[in-house]
């Protein structure tokens, strides 16, 4: 009887882990086709402009080597927020047409984000030194 019971339990032990797995990786690809590695590609090349030239190479694959672990605790995260039936939802969405022209122009988007944001932390620099005097 205990190996029937032991037997039962390490098949719905091994069962949860394997639709876990399937979870973290179905959110993983919801991450990546969201655009989050074009981001992190515009993220690197605004950090390029730091790192002298012949360091480049090293840090851009060091970068890189970091990546997987960014996008595991980021899975971790989806996984909190959304159902894995939600996950599967956006993968079907940014499988579409509109989700793969969102993807794509995610790294732009990205990028110019960030020149509006610069421009309007601008103005509101000027507008608390005129609420601080």
């Amino acid at each position: 009887m205990k190996k029937i019971i032991l037997s039962v339990v390490v098949l719905l032990v091994t069962q949860l882990t394997i639709a876990q797995d399937a979870f973290k990786n179905d959110a993983i690809k919801v991450i990546q086709a969201s655009g989050s590695a074009a981001q992190m590609e515009a993220a690197k090349d605004q950090i390029k402009a730091m790192i002298p030239e012949e360091k480049y190479a090293e840090f851009s694959k060091d970068f890189d080597a970091s990546l997987p672990a960014l996008y595991e605790s980021m899975a971790k995260i989806y996984m909190e927020t959304y159902t894995h039936e939600d996950i599967k939802a956006m993968l079907k969405f940014y499988e579409s047409p509109v989700g793969k022209k969102i993807s794509s122009n995610a790294g732009e988007l990205y990028k110019k984000s960030m020149e509006a944001g610069k421009d309007w932390a601008g103005e509101l620099q000027g507008m608390m030194m005129k609420y601080m005097e």
